[in-house]
C-alpha cells in the first residue's frame, strides 16, 4: 500500500459561503427547476444559508428575494395550489390530504379553499385510489370483513371521507362504483 501525501480522496470540501451573487444564482436556479410556493422558497433559502453561511454585505436578502420573485411572477401561490391539488387528486388522494399538503407548503387559507376539490373531483380521486390499490369491487375477490376494514382505513388515511370509502369498498361491482361516481353529477370542478 502506498501512502498518498496529497489531499484525501473522497472527501468533499465544504461549500463556499454565499455572497450576493451566489445567493441570487442559487435562488434563480431553484425557481427555474421547481414549482414552489413563497413559503417553501423562503424555507429553502434559509436552509441554504444555514448550511453554507453568509459572506455578503449586511444581512442576507431572503424576504426581499422572495417578494421580488413573487412580483416577477416566478412564484405564484395560487397556481402552485391548483397544480399541487390536481396532482394529488390524479394520484387518488382525497381532500384532507390536499389541504394538508397545501398547508405544509404555506398556502394561505383562502387559496387552499379555492384549490379544494368539488364533489365530482373528490369521487374521481377516490375511484382512482380504489382502482389503483384494487380495493372493493376492483379487487380479484370480495374482501373479507378484516380486509374490508383495512381497505376503508387506507382510503381514510389517503384523505377520503369515511362515507366515500365505505361506498366504494362496499360497492358490489365496478359498474355500481361507476354509478356512485356518476351520481356526483357532471359539474366541472377541480
Amino acid at each position: 500500500m502506498s501512502d498518498h501525501s496529497g489531499p484525501a480522496r473522497g472527501r468533499k470540501r465544504p461549500p463556499k459561503p454565499l455572497d450576493s451573487a451566489r445567493f441570487e444564482e442559487l435562488a434563480l436556479s431553484y425557481v427555474a427547476r421547481f414549482s414552489t410556493s413563497a413559503a417553501k422558497f423562503e424555507r429553502y433559502l434559509v436552509r441554504k444559508l444555514r448550511e453554507r453561511g453568509w459572506d455578503g454585505e449586511g444581512d442576507p436578502p431572503v424576504a426581499a428575494t422572495v417578494e421580488r420573485y413573487v412580483e416577477l411572477g416566478y412564484i405564484d401561490d395560487e397556481a402552485y395550489a391548483r397544480m399541487k391539488s390536481g396532482s394529488l387528486l390524479r394520484r387518488g388522494y382525497g381532500g384532507r390530504r390536499v389541504r394538508q399538503a397545501l398547508g405544509e407548503a404555506g398556502i394561505a387559507e383562502d387559496l387552499r379553499e379555492r384549490a379544494m376539490p368539488g364533489e365530482r373531483a373528490a369521487r374521481e380521486a377516490a375511484m382512482a385510489y380504489a382502482t389503483r390499490r384494487r380495493f372493493g369491487p376492483f379487487g380479484l375477490e370480495a374482501p373479507d370483513p378484516d380486509r374490508r376494514q383495512k381497505q376503508i382505513a387506507a382510503m381514510v388515511r389517503a384523505g377520503h371521507g369515511f362515507d366515500a370509502a365505505r361506498a366504494l369498498i362496499d360497492a358490489p361491482s365496478a359498474a355500481e362504483a361507476e354509478q356512485w361516481l356518476a351520481e356526483a353529477g357532471d359539474e366541472e370542478d377541480n
